[in-house]
């Protein structure tokens, strides 16, 4: 249900019922050509770091690929944004000739984070975005995504079941069971003081943390 939402929010599918809007705009009811110049507000970062770099393809190739779907550019300026991204997520310059290969899982999901970011969208949906990822490079990116949030008044839909990372990053966070949202709020709220029987039996199942305990 959680990676059906993101692809619904994305665009990529049409919900039986009930309305996705972006800026105002029901964005199952637009037609591609519409849809096209609102999909630079909103981009996605996929959980495998590994599967959703194309291999064939440049780190520049990469993270231009949005820019060149939905905007028209010179090429000069693309590059220029591109090494921006780059920088941004704290890579380098040379890394742009570079291919996947040659990265680590930590840097390749920089890079999904650089082309997510490349068209300045005001929303990022984050699918688990460090759940593929060493628990030693995970701090290391969800650092990486709150620094890149306060600096471009980024918003995020992060979509994971690790119940730590929630705790730290979000907000606000809304507990899905079998497709329905059965709760929703504050995150410091809900964490400790649980009102739907389903968000108590998945707090119980971690282990007690002072939060919560």
């Amino acid at each position: 249900g959680k990676s059906t939402l993101a692809r619904l929010i994305m665009g990529l599918e049409i919900p039986t019922s009930g309305t996705v809007r972006i800026s105002g705009s029901d964005i199952g009811r637009l037609s591609r050509k519409e849809l096209q110049p609102l999909r630079r507000k909103f981009q996605i970062v996929f959980q495998d770091p590994f599967g959703s770099l194309d291999p064939r393809q440049t780190v520049s190739q990469i993270v231009a690929e949005p820019l060149e779907a939905l905007e028209t550019a010179p090429r000069a300026q693309i590059r220029t944004r591109v090494i921006a991204a780059l920088d941004d997520v704290g890579l380098k310059n040379s890394d742009a000739a570079k291919y996947p290969h040659e990265f680590s899982g930590g840097q390749r999901q920089r890079i999904a984070i650089a082309r997510a970011l490349v068209t300045r969208p005001g929303l990022i949906i984050a699918d688990e975005p460090v759940s593929a990822l060493d628990v030693s490079v995970q701090a290391q990116i969800l650092n990486l995504l709150q620094d890149l949030r306060d600096e471009y008044a980024l918003t995020y839909l992060l979509i994971s079941h690790n119940l730590a990372v929630v705790e730290h990053f979000c907000d606000n966070v809304a507990v899905m069971h079998n497709g329905i949202f059965v709760e929703y709020g504050l995150t410091a709220q809900i964490f400790q003081k649980p009102s739907h029987s389903y968000t108590k039996t998945l707090l119980d199942a971690v282990l007690p943390t002072p939060s919560h305990s």
